[in-house]
């Protein structure tokens, strides 16, 4: 009897994750770009908007952008990376929310006649990033948890289900804590306007992500292509007994 051949290296080889280092310029700029997004999203958030049936606040049109990056970070540089760049987004919207409070307490200067729409508009901001920092920092971080743990099972396949599986637990838990918080601040009072505000917030935002995840697709593979380590960095993956 023919005894069957022994399994190739190849074929047990077991997946390896890939994780580039975070010295060099690219991660900052992911760091900083990420940062100024949730300041601006923060702002926006201030905001209440309609559109037809649909409750949603200013900050909609850009917060998206803030899971893309962290989608970024997260497949290239890993969870450590990911983790100091959602801590470092919110220490920068805690100094926005700091400035602000000076700045509308500063006196007002006689021929100065805005003083009242900037103290509305900035004043109830603080809100809108306690709100953000519950939100993001519950949606993000299982965001990247989903993508790094994901990676480390596939490997460098699959990177199109790693989006989309985090997308969806991230945005959920982001947009449900969030809108929970902020309901108050933006006008939000009756529970029909609430569950609107909740769903329309996580589709949009959901669908968003998903509608561009073949262009953060390429955008990953730009960044691992010219991060000087990415190829270098090797993170093995333990053989499951």
């Amino acid at each position: 009897m023919t005894s069957s051949p022994a399994p190739s290296a190849e074929s047990s080889a077991v997946p390896t994750a890939r994780f580039a280092p975070v010295g060099s310029r690219f991660y900052a700029v992911l760091m900083a770009t990420t940062a100024v997004v949730v300041v601006l999203s923060n702002i926006g958030a201030a905001k209440g908007v309609e559109i037809g049936p649909l409750v949603l606040d200013g900050g909609f049109v850009l917060f998206p952008l803030a899971y893309v990056l962290g989608d970024v970070v997260s497949e290239v540089y890993g969870w450590k990376a990911s983790r100091n760049v959602v801590l470092m987004s919110f220490a920068m919207a805690l100094l926005a929310v700091g400035s602000f409070w000076v700045m509308i307490r500063l006196p007002e200067a006689g021929f100065y006649e805005g003083q009242q729409a900037f103290s509305d508009t900035l004043g109830p901001v603080w809100r809108i990033v306690l709100a953000s920092v519950v939100g993001f920092l519950a949606g993000q971080l299982s965001n990247a948890l989903i993508m790094v743990a994901m990676k480390k099972r596939q490997g460098e396949r699959g990177l199109v289900w790693r989006l989309w599986a985090s997308t969806g637990v991230g945005e959920f838990l982001d947009t449900l804590l969030f809108c929970t918080i902020a309901a108050g601040v933006i006008g939000v009072s009756t529970a029909g306007d609430f569950v609107n505000y909740v769903l329309v917030g996580f589709v949009w935002k959901t669908a968003v992500e998903l509608i561009l995840s073949p262009l953060t697709a390429l955008v990953i593979g730009w960044f691992k292509k010219r991060e000087p380590g990415y190829f270098s960095e090797v993170e093995a993956v333990p053989a499951k007994k």
